[in-house]
């Protein structure tokens, strides 16, 4: 997401080092550059344009320093403005106090992702608010959403309100009646998805509205919609004033404008994003963090938070010890693999390590390559995981045969463990730094 952003942003700072000042001259071919990089990314012209004039503006104002380069007076400038775009600040979701029952209304068009992010939201509030929580289906539309809805009640282990899975405005109405007398705290209402907005959908969804009075409706944008889709969401919050967004799909690999774009487009915030089709793939939306991102700058607070997530410190100093005693096995390197599934993919990680992203620009990420080596350790004894020195001859031969790989995958996997063992402990022994480390063996 956003890559082409990135690079283009990338490339023009460079091209200001070295200058002695800012001035209409040298940021002219930058803004142009800049300019076209976010009209590629289907970024709305409007925004475009306010955005370049407002940068425009700050850089050759008096809001430029003396005391700093050029180059980093540009960046801060476009960092700052990044973020006005973007919305400024982080929105939390309207919760009443719990012996109260909070509704929150999701709302979108059909393919949004709308009835997975019902569940991711209901996945998030149970874990990070303790709330007791009661899905209604309100989508009898589409084929199969109500068995949707059910199959994602079970992962995170709420219940989900169905009624007569016929008519939408009555389940609504009834799911709150079953919330208030059986002790929920939050009534979160999935509704029916269109292919475009009709006035059938429309009036049935403010129906809903007006009964149940829900303290936040949720509009659910796929990240990979273009301005017809965002003159959509425009029509939608006329007709039923949205309280927030929620962009979904913001792993996928698309030009990204929407993130620019939509805020400006409806004036309500972006409150989630949607990383990844898993159950715990919603994080709260930052802008501050998303403009760094976006400049290529990292972002370590949410890689710091997503470790804490999967990681204690016992464990942490657990490792440390054994990568500075080379007792790491093979072992621990297929539980590290899988604690960092968890935080998601390695190339939403690596975006969130600074520097990171450029200096991997020309290697390739195999996330199969990585599902390879988790089923080549896993096809090993455990003798084996804890000594990589038996694993020679047949017994590569058949670790090959279990995992379906080739012997050379085998060889491969074992030098790449025995490079990142030994990495590892330089890092720890030089405080951090990487050396000339080839990351591409990695992956």
């Amino acid at each position: 997401m956003l890559d082409g952003i990135t690079k283009a942003l990338t490339d023009v700072f460079k091209t200001l080092s070295g200058n002695a000042k800012i001035n209409e001259n040298n940021i002219k071919s930058a803004l142009s550059e800049i300019r076209i990089a976010l009209l590629e990314a289907d970024v709305n012209i409007n925004v475009v344009r306010d955005f370049i004039n407002s940068v425009t503006a700050d850089a050759l104002g008096e809001k430029v320093l003396r005391a700093v380069s050029p180059k980093e007076q540009f960046i801060k400038i476009v960092h700052d403005k990044l973020v006005e775009v973007l919305g400024n600040e982080s929105y939390s979701l309207k919760l009443k106090p719990k012996s109260n029952l909070s509704i929150i209304m999701v709302a979108g068009l059909q393919g949004s992702g709308k009835t997975t992010t019902v569940g991711k939201i209901a996945n998030y509030l149970k874990k990070n608010e303790d709330r007791k929580i009661l899905l209604a289906a309100c989508d009898t539309y589409r084929h199969a959403a109500i068995d949707q809805l059910k199959r994602l009640g079970e992962i995170v282990n709420v219940e989900v309100f169905t009624g007569d899975e016929k008519n939408p405005i009555q389940i609504a109405n009834e799911s709150l009646k079953y919330a208030k007398q059986n002790g929920f705290d939050t009534l979160i209402v999935d509704t029916a998805g269109r292919l475009h907005i009709d006035k059938e959908m429309m009036d049935e969804v403010n129906k809903i509205s007006k009964d149940i009075k829900p303290d936040e409706i949720l509009f659910i944008a796929d990240s990979m919609t273009g301005q017809n889709g965002l003159s959509i969401a425009k029509e939608f919050n006329k007709s039923l004033e949205i309280s927030g967004i929620i962009l979904t799909k913001f792993d996928s690999d698309t030009r990204g404008g929407a993130i620019l774009s939509i805020k400006h487009i409806i004036n309500k915030p972006v409150k989630f994003i949607g990383v990844s089709e898993k159950i715990d793939g919603l994080e709260i939306f930052y802008p501050d963090r998303m403009a760094t991102r976006i400049l290529g700058m990292g972002d370590v607070v949410s890689l710091v938070e997503k470790a804490e997530e999967v990681y204690n410190e016992e464990e942490a100093r657990r490792l440390e010890e054994k990568i500075r005693k080379r007792e790491f096995t093979l072992q621990d390197f297929l539980d590290q693999m899988e604690q960092m599934s968890k935080m998601g993919s390695l190339e939403s990680l690596i975006e969130m390590i600074p520097g990171m992203k450029a200096q991997m620009q020309n290697i390739k990420i195999d996330e199969k390559k990585i599902k390879r080596q988790k089923a080549i350790i896993q096809s090993m004894t455990k003798k084996e995981r804890l000594d990589d020195r038996l694993v020679v001859g047949s017994r590569k031969r058949r670790i090959a045969k279990g995992a379906g790989v080739s012997v050379l995958d085998v060889d491969n996997l074992l030098k790449n463990f025995q490079k990142t063992r030994q990495t590892m402990k330089n890092v720890l022994k030089n405080k951090g730094k990487m050396g000339n480390f080839d990351l591409s063996s990695m992956f």
